[in-house]
């Protein structure tokens, strides 16, 4: 039985008072690769930023309904919502290293909650880069300005700089999808790796890469009135051999989407 980390509860989301996902409960295992697959418009990245709470930067986003993590309720009014994201990381589609140094890209998150010792700067850099599979390739140049790192790099120094405040879940929107393949393909090695500490839920539209990497799939969907609802969870290898609802299969064989 796998354990849970994190749990949607009856969770809809309004966009200017109207919903943009409906009814969603969703159980996530703990350190293992979970990926939303859908057809566009159909809610994977607003239910994705419901897991830490991106969706509260939006103005006119309403969210009703609970997300557990690790059985508290990070809706609660009570919760301190840094701390949420702290534990909860993400990474964005389009790589979005700070104009800054590949080692203050990564020393970012730590400074901010207080680290000031210089060897454990020093530390906390090399253990992420290392765990993103980039400390190799830049070790020797890590005063330069990120932004000379090509996309590839740019994306897994995102990902070093989201391990450096220690999170438990890497929320991954798209991460691949900006890449070339080689790129995409490191990123995936990288996610598989991963999970040996962490748990990844990932929003992709390429299914091939949802079949290689996740051992869970979710199947949303919206209908005629735009509203996205989960169709489908289940075991990666079930999903996309054995689905159990026909608007699973007609997605996953190419009949729409």
């Amino acid at each position: 039985m796998e354990e849970i980390i994190l749990e949607a509860q009856n969770l809809t989301v309004y966009y200017n008072g109207r919903p943009a996902i409906e009814g969603v409960n969703l159980r996530i295992p703990r350190r293992r690769i979970t990926a939303i697959i859908g057809p566009s418009g159909c809610g994977k990245s607003t239910l994705l930023r419901c897991f830490n709470r991106m969706n509260d930067l939006i103005p006119s986003a309403r969210v009703e309904g609970k997300v557990l993590f690790e059985g508290v309720n990070i809706y609660a009014p009570d919760v301190d919502v840094v701390e949420v994201r702290r534990r909860i990381g993400m990474v964005f589609q389009k790589p979005n290293p700070f104009p800054k140094s590949i080692y203050e890209n990564v020393a970012f998150g730590p400074r901010i909650h207080g680290v000031r010792d210089r060897r454990k700067l020093d530390e906390i850099v090399e253990r992420c880069l290392r765990a993103a599979a980039l400390w190799d390739e830049v070790k020797d140049k890590l005063h330069q300005n990120a932004l000379t790192l090509s996309g590839g790099q740019q994306q897994r120094l995102c990902i070093a700089r989201a391990l450096a405040t220690e999170p438990e879940v890497l929320l991954m929107d798209e991460p691949a999808s900006s890449l070339d393949p080689i790129a995409t393909m490191k990123i995936e090695d990288l996610m598989r790796e991963l999970t040996r500490e962490y748990t990844i839920i990932i929003v992709t539209h390429n299914m091939q890469q949802a079949a290689r990497v996740s051992d869970y799939t979710v199947f949303m969907l919206a209908g005629e009135e735009r509203v996205g609802r989960l169709i489908e969870f289940g075991p990666t290898q079930q999903i996309f051999t054995r689905p159990r609802d026909r608007r699973t299969e007609d997605y996953i064989t190419g009949r729409f989407g």
